[in-house]
């Protein structure tokens, strides 16, 4: 009921096409771990694609609003930019590292790519 965005469709529409697998593992107990999380569900994180030293993550907003939204990571990163669709840094596209995340602006149905460079 209500909008597609209050029925969360996005959502279900990604758990129907890409539904979880579960992986056999041993009986140990692990904690939970989550690479990535986006603070607005108006903003999804499409993809996440290894770089030598680095991670190149898309995201778009999805229900045609205005947003800003945060990217946290658990990863130790060093540096965060936003980069072109051909994963090139942007001219004045440095992003700070805040103890939120990134903050990422968002207009309707907007695109951004984001590569986080990594401590090693």
């Amino acid at each position: 009921t209500g909008s597609f965005q209050d029925a969360s469709v996005i959502q279900h529409a990604y758990n129907l096409n890409f539904p979880l697998h579960t992986v056999p593992a041993s009986s140990a107990q692990c904690p939970a771990w989550s690479a990535f999380s986006v603070s607005s569900p108006a903003v999804v994180l499409e993809t996440a694609e290894d770089r030598p030293k680095a991670v190149v993550v898309r995201l778009y907003e999805a229900h045609g609003s205005t947003v800003v939204a945060w990217l946290q990571t658990s990863l130790p990163v060093k540096e965060a930019m936003l980069c072109d669709l051909l994963e090139q840094p942007a001219a004045q596209g440095h992003l700070p590292l805040e103890e939120q995340g990134v903050r990422l602006s968002f207009t309707p149905f907007r695109i951004l790519s984001v590569l986080l460079v990594l401590r090693q």
